[in-house]
């Protein structure tokens, strides 16, 4: 059967496949994607085996990139941490995985990469491993008290009690108030760790473009923002997607405290899991802190066709080069360099 393509953000049968298929997530949703293209100016499609005007049965939903530092690339997707194809039969794959092949190496493309956190890709038709990392992923079917209790006792579990006596506060929503209090954690957020912020248009695109299914959560020790975090909804799944904070006052214990929260209220709205998405291999701090949230570990693994050889495991080399430079800068040129070089680092 001969692939079709079409648009996800003007074809309304990828949203209905999204709605139905059990391996959909966040990150499949029209909102998403839409984001990615307001901000970044990507070009997204799908591929599919269902005729124009059917039902669709399957689809991966790819986008082009175009970059003077890291070329032209297909991927699926840029800046998401995972994305399974939404197949009906996964003998159908080949056909799927013939066809990028042909057209990477019929457009030039410098590759195209694949983040299926299934693994069903692997090393499949031409694909090859080409980055790798640690996936956390929170259960919360079980009741409150036996989750708390799966926190790490000094780490955690204090720390949310120490945020209770200080009387840490906490708000949720999409408001204008909130996401500038949570970029402003972003910016100390990426300068501590000498990395180049996301586009605040990105974060004004997410809620624009996602509604209800994106919150972001902000921490308070009186009026002051002390730490913040953003999440995506889809059915029974909670994905953590961005966590910043002000460390001046960890102390406090303000991660921990909204973590907490963001437990109690996905768990009551009927969430059966927390999706805490990726961590690079190298990085030792964010991996501990995920473990002892009692979070379950698996190695995420993305293919490329053509392959390079290696698996690396560390971020790119084009944003460990500018890391220490714009770490400097002050906060609107430190904003600025983020609006300008983080598309070419998806």
């Amino acid at each position: 059967m001969a692939l079709q393509i079409l648009n996800p953000l003007t074809d309304s049968r990828w949203d209905d496949l999204v709605a139905r298929h059990p391996r959909a997530s966040a990150f499949h949703r029209r909102g998403w994607i839409e984001a990615l293209t307001r901000t970044y100016g990507y070009a997204p499609f799908v591929l599919t085996t269902a005729p124009s005007g059917t039902p669709l049965g399957d689809g991966i939903v790819l986008c082009q990139t175009s970059s003077w530092i890291t070329g032209r690339r297909l991927i699926s997707l840029p800046f998401t941490d995972h994305l399974e194809p939404l197949l009906s039969d996964l003998d159908d794959a080949a056909q799927f995985w013939d066809w990028l092949r042909a057209e990477c190496d019929h457009h030039g493309w410098k590759y195209v990469e694949l983040r299926s956190l299934s693994g069903i890709l692997d090393q499949a038709h031409g694909l090859r491993p080409s980055r790798a990392y640690y996936f956390h992923e929170l259960d919360l079917r079980p009741d409150l008290e036996q989750i708390f209790r799966t926190f790490h006792k000094d780490s955690i579990q204090r720390r949310i009690k120490r945020a209770k006596k200080e009387e840490l506060s906490s708000e949720a929503g999409c408001s204008e108030k909130l996401v500038n209090e949570f970029y402003g954690l972003v910016l100390i957020t990426r300068r501590r760790h000498k990395l180049l912020p996301q586009p605040r248009t990105w974060f004004l695109n997410l809620v624009e473009c996602l509604g209800d299914t994106v919150q972001i959560r902000v921490a308070r020790k009186g009026e002051i923002p002390i730490a913040g975090m953003l999440t995506l909804r889809h059915r029974s799944s909670v994905i953590y997607k961005y966590g910043c904070s002000d460390e001046r006052f960890h102390g406090l214990g303000g991660m921990p405290f909204l973590f907490w929260e963001l437990v109690q209220d996905s768990k009551a709205s009927g969430a059966e899991q927390i999706d805490l998405g990726r961590s690079d291999l190298d990085n030792e701090g964010l991996i501990t802190f995920k473990d002892r949230l009692g979070a379950t570990r698996k190695l995420l693994t993305y293919c490329r066709y053509p392959s390079s050889g290696t698996v690396a495991k560390a971020t790119h080399w084009s944003e460990r080069a500018v890391r220490h430079l714009f770490s400097l800068l002050p906060d609107p040129v430190f904003s600025l360099g983020g609006e300008i070089l983080y598309k070419h680092m998806a």
